[in-house]
């Protein structure tokens, strides 16, 4: 009589069983255990957690991955206008730099707001910054936006300013040389003119330092080296293109011999429009910032005849490098100002 033997040793769990287990596909499983792809540090732990309870003998493999992978931080941008070209260009270089970090795993979480006063700035800021390790915003400079950075500051969330500098002592700005963009603004609006004549800015406010210094520029170059021309007071816009437009159409209006316009801010489309239905006495020599579609199809047409050029991807990686320096306890001098050198296009070298 043959005796029938029972193996008595249980089945080892396999991967399938892990993948069960952790509620995530096999394939989920398997980027973690030989570190194929990204995996969210939530789902490895989940999955090391279902390998343990159900006795998988690669647990241990898998505990050494989760100590190996990069910690998440989770980065806030809270940006202007959901609807402007540029903002949604600046979106996109800040949420790839912070995607290409290597030293650690960056989450970018972008907000933006159409309501820029300093109420709902301030306001945003606090709610975003309940959801995140450290903040990178664009404000205007306001005793309520100097208050949220301080409450920030205390809960040990960093703030990174871009673009416009704030009075309050953030961990580090990032933008141009306002000083450089509104003396070159006025250099090549005093040589293209082909005479004399008024000269006006659109601010986005004045609260916004970066707007106020290129006008304190522009107007300080006018009278080292062009004294002849003449002046305007300053239209504000809000960053607004609506605004933008019926502030052009009125400069137009209210000054027939025109020879140049500044936009140091937002709102260039609307200018740009204004420009192409205005019926000027004369070529208005027109300089802006930044280089969007309608700044660049502008630039083709003549109807603009420079843009300064903020470099995005540069002020993205720097920006968050620093962030990441920060929410990592790296050593990284805290209030630095970062200027990057601008662009200057012209129908020539759009």
């Amino acid at each position: 009589m043959i005796e029938t033997i029972t193996d008595p040793s249980p089945r080892r769990p396999t991967i399938d069983d892990v993948a069960r287990a952790a509620g995530v596909g096999v394939a989920t499983v398997d980027r973690v255990l030989n570190k194929r792809a990204r995996v969210r540090h939530e789902t490895a732990a989940r999955v090391l957690a279902a390998a343990e309870a159900i006795g998988y003998h690669g647990a241990g493999l898998l505990r050494r991955r989760l100590d190996e992978a990069p910690t998440e931080k989770s980065f806030g941008f809270l940006l202007q206008r959901r609807g402007d070209s540029f903002y949604r260009n600046l979106s996109a270089a800040l949420t790839g730099a912070t995607r290409r970090l290597t030293h650690l795993r960056g989450r970018p979480v972008v907000e933006f707001v159409d309501d820029i006063s300093a109420a709902t700035v301030a306001r945003d800021m606090r709610a975003l910054g309940t959801r995140v390790d450290g903040l990178s915003i664009v404000a205007a400079d306001h005793p309520t936006v100097t208050e949220a950075v301080m409450d920030l500051a205390a809960r040990g969330i960093p703030v990174v300013t871009l673009l416009s500098e704030l009075s309050a002592p953030v961990a580090g700005h990032f933008g141009i040389d306002h000083r450089k963009a509104g003396r070159t603004a006025a250099w090549v609006i005093s040589r293209l003119a082909r005479e004399p004549g008024g000269v006006g800015v659109l601010v986005g406010s004045h609260r916004f330092l970066g707007h106020e210094l290129s006008e304190i520029s522009f107007r300080s170059y006018f009278r080292e080296h062009a004294p002849t021309f003449r002046l305007l007071e300053s239209v504000s816009n809000l960053e607004d293109p609506g605004l933008a437009y019926e502030g052009t159409l009125e400069l137009v209006k209210r000054n027939p011999d025109l020879a140049g316009l500044y936009l140091p801010g937002g709102g260039m489309a609307g200018m740009v429009a204004a420009l192409r239905e205005a019926s000027a006495a004369r070529h208005i020599v027109a300089v802006c910032n930044e280089l969007i579609p309608e700044t660049r199809a502008a630039l083709l047409d003549g109807v603009l005849d420079a843009v300064i050029d903020t470099p995005i991807e540069a002020l993205a990686e720097r920006a968050v490098e620093m962030l990441a320096a920060l929410v990592s306890g790296r050593a990284v001098e805290p209030g630095g100002t970062h200027l990057l050198p601008f662009g200057l296009t012209v129908s020539e070298n759009v």
